[in-house]
């Protein structure tokens, strides 16, 4: 399962994705060059082995129909909020390892200052409002649900 919604070259927002496939640092980061920025700030989330104390065992990540509608939503109000030249994100749905990248997104704009809050701003929005749940499963056999990333 891959999706990638198309954009044009006016549109700031060059890659949205949510994939079951791993996810790539060098993807996003090229989608997002340009070179009337001078500062492209990147965020990664990974899987980590550990959360409230516990030890993780593993987890998946499952979203809502909606999911795809809701990350351009947030993109474009990043997008209208900051001078974004251009704009990534991509999002790992399905079964995760320790280690595996959970979520990649990146903004380029004209300075660092902007490049870091709308980057900043991308990925808090996203993971508020982008209807993504990620299952833990611990290695004392306990397990939750946690709303997005």
């Amino acid at each position: 399962m891959r999706h990638h919604v198309d954009m044009t070259d006016t549109d700031p927002i060059k890659l949205l994705a949510l994939r079951d496939t791993p996810l790539s640092v060098d993807e996003v980061f090229a989608a997002v060059g340009d070179d009337a920025a001078g500062g492209t700030a990147l965020f990664v989330g990974t899987v980590r082995d550990h959360d409230g104390g516990r030890d993780v065992a593993s987890l998946s990540y499952s979203s809502h129909p909606s999911a795809e509608a809701e990350l351009r939503r947030v993109a474009e109000k990043v997008a209208a909020d900051f001078p974004v030249r251009a704009l990534a994100a991509t999002h790992r749905v399905g079964d995760l390892v320790i280690g595996d990248l959970a979520v990649v997104v990146a903004v380029s704009c004209p300075h660092r200052a902007e490049a870091f809050a709308a980057c900043r701003r991308l990925i808090d929005d996203l993971k508020h409002e982008v209807p993504i749940w990620k299952h833990q499963r611990f290695t004392d056999g306990r397990e939750e649900w946690v709303g997005a990333c």
